[in-house]
């Protein structure tokens, strides 16, 4: 084969290779900037504004800074809502028993209530133990959702990451290109591998 067939075949490949990265950092980048957007518009909507402390005074040093930094501040990142789920609503839920032990307490409750409605403490028990099961609830749900969030939004950082080395990528192979293609305008027509 002569030298200057495999130099173009070589040099075409790369240019092809660094056109399929240019796309592919369009794409990864456009993956990012939806997720990033979607998330702080979500969390915007919620109106939820984060706590200065966590109430919680075992935790490390790096959370109390973390809440201390975003206290009063309205939540628009995945990091701000994995911080609130897991250090302020997983804190005040572990305190609390689980929805299906809540839930059972609570049917347990309504349960004695509906033997005899008209008993003061049973219908106050059965008042806390639905309270409960509302808290609990809500709490855990809550914590999923924006668990979830975080989630989406870290996949967001990871697609913005590989963007730039896609397009880093890119640009090598580019510039790999056109010094093949320098090299084969070098290259004698005679010459073979």
């Amino acid at each position: 084969m002569k030298r200057q067939t495999f130099d173009k075949i070589v040099t075409m490949v790369g240019v092809g290779l660094a056109v399929f990265l240019f796309i592919a950092a369009g794409l990864l980048n456009w993956g990012y900037s939806f997720a990033d957007s979607q998330v702080k518009g979500q969390l915007q909507s919620q109106s939820i504004i984060l706590p200065a402390t966590t109430g919680n005074s075992d935790e490390s040093a790096d959370i109390t800074a973390f809440f201390t930094e975003n206290g009063d501040k309205p939540m628009t990142t995945g990091k701000q809502a994995q911080m609130y789920a897991d250090h302020y609503l997983g804190f005040h839920l572990a305190g609390m028993p689980t929805y299906a032990a809540a839930s059972t307490a609570n049917r347990a409750a309504q349960g004695a209530l509906s033997a005899d409605p008209t008993n003061a403490d049973l219908k106050a028990k059965a008042d806390s133990a639905a309270g409960i099961v509302d808290t609990v609830f809500k709490g855990t749900m809550l914590r999923g959702t924006l668990l979830t969030a975080y989630a989406f939004w870290e996949l967001g950082q990871i697609a913005k990451i590989a963007a730039m080395a896609t397009l880093v990528g890119g640009i090598l192979l580019l510039v790999l290109s056109i010094a093949g293609w320098v090299h084969l305008r070098r290259t004698p027509a005679e010459a073979t591998i």
